[in-house]
This record gives structure tokens, sequence and C-alpha cells, in this order.
């Protein structure tokens, strides 16, 4: 398939070459529409899980809240969570494990889904707008990072925010915060703009080693919540179980980014 083709194909079309085995990272995939984290939490943790989102708005935009051992969200239009996804990541203990691109083998049936909006939701309204931005392109995206700045606690979820970085030219920064301020379901506006140092990032960490992480001459580090937050929720609560997608590998959703919700 090419370039144009792929960035054409619909949610529902990339959804069902996933289920047929593709695996891809799925940032550029289906401007417009909004991409989400994805987690699934066993039922005694769900509901301690949804107030730590509640606290924690910015990084956890609770999009969809699904019911116990039901793989579906129709208000997303997803059928099957189980398989809809290209990569998915297990957990054990509180700690990630291996990466799988089907979870029907690890399903259970008090497993509860959850969506979190992702702040690929918004970059082609940033690209629109004409901020320049480098990780928008074929085979790149962008870093994330952690942060020591703490996320507010419930219950055994806690941990410290974690942050995705782009690189933006200097005149355009305070566009850009005003582009992603219309997109609170995707993190909204920026965090912190300026010396990553200032929040306890280091850019030569970035998490899992993905995304382009150089600041070029004219450029600023700028910095949004993430949703890969949640893992370092699951991680400080020391869930004996769960699993989220792998990251760079979203659910894409029929939302459109930006619309009602």
């Amino acid at each position: 398939m090419t370039l144009a083709a792929s960035l054409a194909a619909t949610p529902a079309e990339w959804r069902a070459r996933f289920r047929a085995g593709e695996v891809r990272q799925t940032a550029q995939l289906c401007p417009g529409f909004v991409q989400a984290n994805m987690a699934f939490i066993p039922a005694d943790a769900a509901d301690e899980f949804e107030d730590f989102l509640d606290a924690n708005p910015a990084a956890c935009p609770k999009l969809a809240r699904g019911r116990r051992g039901d793989p579906r969200l129709p208000e997303l239009g997803v059928t099957d969570l189980r398989h809809d996804l290209p990569l998915y990541r297990l957990f054990q203990d509180g700690r990630p494990g291996d990466r799988v691109p089907d979870i029907a083998a690890h399903w259970r049936d008090d497993l509860v889904p959850f969506a979190i909006g992702c702040s690929l939701s918004f970059e082609s309204d940033l690209v629109a707008a004409g901020v320049e931005l480098r990780c928008h392109a074929p085979g790149q995206s962008c870093s994330a990072f952690d942060t020591r700045i703490p996320n507010r606690p419930a219950g055994r979820f806690g941990g410290n925010l974690v942050v995705s970085m782009r690189a933006i030219p200097a005149d355009q920064v305070a566009l850009a915060s005003e582009v992603t301020r219309n997109h609170p379901e995707a993190h909204g506006a920026p965090v912190h703009a300026g010396d990553p140092r200032a929040i306890g990032v280091d850019l030569s960490r970035p998490i899992d080693g993905i995304g382009l992480t150089d600041i070029d001459a004219g450029e600023v580090a700028v910095f949004w919540a993430c949703g890969v937050t949640m893992e370092r929720a699951i991680t400080a609560a020391r869930l004996p179980f769960a699993i989220t997608h792998a990251p760079g590998h979203m659910l894409v959703t029929d939302l459109r980014a930006g619309g009602p919700r």
C-alpha cells in the first residue's frame, strides 16, 4: 500500500489490518481521528484506576470505560479490543513484560477496558495550522520521557508524570499551544516549554528508545502530558496483572479529534 493510500484508510480499515496481523506504529495514521492509549485493568482495581484518571486529566483524559469482561467499546467504534490494536504489552506485578500482537490468549473475564486520549490525535491539526513538526513524517514519531513531577495519587495508583516531546520552532510555540489547547481529549496544551532539566527530563533517555530527541537551532523542546503516565501508575500499584497497548501502537478510534465528547 502506498503512503497516500495508507493515510486515506479509515480507522475501521486499519483495525481490520491489525486484526489480520499487521504490526506497525500508528503515528500519522487517520488524520482527524482520535487515537487512544489502552489499559485493561482487573475489576478489583478498576474503580481506583478510574479515580486516578479523573485526578490526572491532563495526562490521562478518559475517553471511555468498558464493562467487565467485555472487549468492546462501541462508543469508539471498536468491536473487539483483543485484536484491534497492532501491539500490546503485558504487565506482571507492575512490571512491563512481553509484547504480543493479540491478547485473546491473555483475556480474562475480570478485565475492564479503559481508553485514554493520545497526543498523536492533534498532530495533523498542528501541521494544518502551519506548525513545522519534524516528528510528523513517515517513519518518525515524537518521544516520551519520565519527569520528576508527581501525579496526584488515587488509592494504590501514583507514580510520576510522563511527557511527550516535540521540537517546535521558537516562533511557533504559542501557535502550537493554542492549537492543542482545543484538544482536551488529547492532553490539551503543553505542560512545559524550554529547558528539559526544569522538569527532570533527560533527552538522552527516551522511553523505550522511541522517537526524535534532537533539538535543532531555532527550536524549543515542548512537552505535553502523556498517556504513558498510566503505565507508571500501574507500576506504582504493583498490579499482579494488567495489559496496555505497546508504546506507539495505539487504538485508532472512530471518534473525531476535537469533536464533541
